[in-house]
């Protein structure tokens, strides 16, 4: 049976994971999204396989999405603090989230 690969990873870790990715021979559709906590650039990975071949696809998703902290200043809110920055919070970023879906069907035209 066919999957359908979805992962979701920061957009650091998109241009080294594609060419891992194809070096291993899966063709990756890559499209450029936006999103989480921080609203930041992430890129969503399209891969069409077949089933026996979705452990390795993770494999190499998991071995090339790095997680990474990040410090990020958050505005206070309330009347009576308005404008004033808070200390910095550490967040951590980065990793993937990844979908693996049964496909009914699969065309290339």
């Amino acid at each position: 049976m066919m999957k359908l690969i979805i992962a979701i990873v920061q957009e650091e870790d998109g241009p080294h994971l594609v060419r891992e990715l194809n070096d291993a021979g899966y063709a990756v559709t890559r499209l450029a999204t936006k999103g989480g906590f921080l609203r930041s650039g992430n890129i969503t990975l399209l891969l069409g396989t077949d089933e026996e071949k979705v452990p390795a696809a993770l494999k190499i998703i998991e071995e090339n999405s790095k997680s990474r902290t990040q410090y990020v200043a958050m505005p206070a809110s309330g009347s009576a603090m308005h404008g004033l920055v808070l200390a910095p919070i550490e967040v951590k970023i980065g990793g993937a989230t990844v979908f693996v879906l049964d496909v009914d069907q699969f065309h290339k035209f």
